[in-house]
């Protein structure tokens, strides 16, 4: 399914002109408008799906594959020192359209891009806690 409304269906299906990295039957990836670092990518399945927990199980895995495979054309073409692949659902997450996509992030030295968070320090009962929500 395709939602006409959505600016990544109408990219990832050539409606909307882009800079293709890659393109397969159920994928395309391209250049982010707006990188973080040169070879910035969005790897974006030509379907929609909001958020990951809608993407069937086999286009997740192939999503996974395509990102491999740009990874390791990257490696050869651009040499980063570092790689991030980041996936948002929600907007308290960090997503800003909502059809699923992975950030392609090639990384180098002294890029000066703050990708992270703050680690937490739980205590072994929370954390006890938390496992008991997740399984309950």
């Amino acid at each position: 399914m395709k939602d006409a409304q959505c600016i990544f269906c109408r990219i990832a299906n050539g409606e909307i002109p882009s800079r293709t990295v890659y393109e397969n039957e159920h994928f395309r990836v391209i250049l982010d408008n707006s990188p973080a670092t040169d070879g910035h990518a969005l790897v974006l399945p030509k379907e929609h799906y909001a958020t990951l927990p809608e993407l069937p199980a086999e286009l997740a895995g192939e999503a996974m594959q395509v990102a491999a495979k740009v990874a390791a054309m990257y490696q050869e073409k651009l040499s980063p020192d570092g790689l991030n692949l980041i996936q948002n659902n929600g907007e308290t997450a960090g997503q800003t359209v909502h059809h699923f996509h992975i950030h392609l992030i090639p990384r180098y030295k002294g890029d000066r891009q703050l990708i992270g968070w703050k680690p937490g320090a739980p205590s072994a009962e929370h954390l006890d806690g938390v496992l008991a929500r997740i399984l309950g």
